[in-house]
């Protein structure tokens, strides 16, 4: 009986392989000019009844080429989600915007209700904001659930751009007795600064509907963190905010924890490299106490906190029965400080919850610490002046190929990600699992399969520091994937079986070449508490059969094959 079961649960993630409605050409750079070199796409699209989802991430097309797709859009009223992330690389900068332009024009033609699109790693600049804008404003919009424009360099202009759409979307769809009622909001590293983020939190303040935000690295401070904190207060149902790497200093740290207040379905809060500073932890550590009843997670890491704000970050956890990871890195405590921090966790029993504190910048004397409204002053300022120098780099670079604007950002995990080697997971340095976590969009069950088969592919047994880099990021990676309400694990088991050619897929993925330490890396997470024995058994089933894609990783797989047998036989 068992076995049959296991049976179909096999048989119907192998059929799960690809969502209903969706064709995908996803990651087969192809370099894609003209309407002839995309005959063979456009030809599948028109016969392609019910079209709900387009990938065409991974490759990079032209505006004759993006001219021709749109042609073939322009019948599919049933269309709904845009995958187009990663799909200009090469491009000159002046071509990006009549290529959104005719995409954007052709789904408004045909009538599309979009819930998806994602734009995002594209380095489009405010000109690109402006190719999409007729279309974030036009009906195709009114039923946009969620909008991912990552790492594509939008400035102060686009994000200015960007919000003044949303705002029209917003007030059109209403007089129609349909708001636009947006849940997921992306936009990290888009250098939108104050004035950016400000005109941002107008529109999520009017829509009142968001549950997820993600603005990391955005040179925001405590005026554009403010704002953005009182529009949060009217979003209920937010669940995750995630505002990594900007420049809250105290002010910016206590409105937000006034904010947090009003969040009662918060789950995930990053602040981390924040600058939260021990007055900002303290106002944080009251919040948490007095509410947030279904708190997963909280990152302060690397916000220069010291030893007794961090203590009060810890008791303010105290009875979140739900808390599965307190992030509190990089900051001020001491030898001293960690030790107690880690006693009183432990007292607690939480013990494990608490991450690891291996990069504590040691004790700080508060005296140290400059005024917050010098360095406000003085970050601003130089804000201003990097700005009007990167207006001017852009002005003249706009016959050059279009390349990410964003700040620079070393190490670079997309690099690593994109043509991984042991020596570039090495660089990454010790941050390297917190910076991976932070690039994998973990809601996302298929990148985050596609991540784990990237890290792992460097596994060298023979090097101890590949192999503790490799399986330190993993077990990150994995954590914060299976403790994310959003994440579909059987989906993730499913895309590993894909992506290893195990399970045969109707969405032209194309397998990768496995190697023994895929296999080797996941025979640690099987037996690691974060992952769910449930799999086991779909793993076990595949991992049985004779396939010959796994032939030349003999020793791994037996190993893996025993590893699943015995964990198997324990749950």
């Amino acid at each position: 009986m068992a076995s049959d079961i296991v049976a179909q649960l096999a048989d119907s993630l192998a059929k799960a392989g690809v969502e209903d409605g969706e064709l995908s050409y996803k990651g087969q750079g192809r370099k894609l000019d003209d309407a002839q070199s995309v005959e063979e796409i456009v030809k599948e699209i028109q016969d392609f009844e019910g079209l709900q989802a387009l990938r065409l991430e991974g490759n990079t097309f032209g505006v004759e080429a993006a001219q021709a797709i749109a042609k073939a859009l322009e019948t599919k009223s049933q269309f709904q989600r845009c995958y187009w992330s990663d799909m200009f690389t090469g491009r000159l900068r002046p071509e990006i915007p009549p290529a959104l332009n005719s995409l954007g024009d052709a789904l408004m033609l045909a009538g599309a209700r979009l819930t998806v699109l994602d734009l995002s790693d594209n380095a489009f600049g405010p000109d690109g904001v402006k190719g999409i804008e007729n279309l974030l404003k036009s009906t195709a919009c009114y039923t946009l659930q969620e909008l991912r424009l990552n790492n594509c360099g939008m400035g102060i202009g686009g994000g200015k751009i960007l919000a003044a759409s949303l705002i029209q979307c917003h007030k059109k769809s209403s007089a129609e007795g349909t708001p636009l009622s947006l849940k997921v909001f992306v936009a990290g590293r888009n250098r939108l600064e104050n004035d950016g983020a400000t005109a941002l939190a107008q529109a999520f303040k009017l829509m009142g509907t968001m549950e997820e935000v993600h603005m990391p690295q955005n040179g925001i401070n405590h005026p554009g963190v403010t704002a953005l904190a009182s529009a949060m207060q009217h979003n209920p149902a937010l669940r995750i905010l995630n505002l990594n790497d900007n420049t809250f200093t105290e002010k910016g740290a206590i409105a937000m924890a006034q904010a947090l207040k009003h969040l009662r379905s918060i789950q995930v809060i990053n602040f981390g490299d924040c600058l939260v500073r021990p007055a900002g932890a303290a106002a944080i550590a009251e919040t948490v106490s007095e509410g947030l009843p279904i708190l997963k997670e909280l990152n302060l890491s690397f916000c220069e906190i010291t030893e007794e704000a961090a203590l009060a970050v810890a008791q303010a956890v105290t009875n979140k029965d739900q808390l599965v990871k307190l992030d509190l890195n990089g900051n001020c405590l001491g030898e001293d400080g960690c030790k107690a921090l880690r006693d009183a966790m432990e007292d607690m029993n939480m013990g494990e919850i608490l991450g690891s504190l291996s990069d504590d910048e040691g004790d700080q004397d508060d005296d140290d610490q400059d005024d917050d409204d010098d360095d406000e002053d003085v970050d601003e300022e130089e804000l201003e002046e990097e700005e009007e120098e990167e207006e001017e780099e852009e002005e003249s670079n706009d016959n050059k190929l279009s390349t990410p604007v964003s700040a620079p950002r070393p190490p670079d995990v997309s690099s690593f990600l994109s043509f991984p080697s042991p020596d570039k997971l090495l660089k990454l340095g010790a941050k390297r699992a917190l910076l991976i976590e932070q690039q994998v969009d973990v809601s996302d069950a298929t990148k985050t399969a596609e991540a784990f088969l990237k890290i792992a592919s460097v596994y060298k047994e023979e090097n101890d520091d590949v192999k503790n880099a490799v399986l330190d990021s993993i077990d990150a990676l994995l954590k914060k994937a299976f403790s994310t309400p959003s994440f579909q694990g059987y989906t993730f088991v499913s895309s590993l079986l894909v992506l290893l050619g195990l399970i045969k897929s109707e969405d032209k993925v194309k397998p990768v070449l496995v190697v023994p330490g895929h296999l080797i890396t996941l025979e640690h997470v099987v037996r690691q508490d974060y992952f769910p024995k449930e799999n086991v058994a779909v793993l076990t089933a595949f991992m049985s059969r004779n396939d010959k894609v796994l032939d030349s990783c003999g020793n791994a797989r037996n190993g893996l094959q025993s590893t699943l047998h015995r964990v198997g036989a324990d749950s």
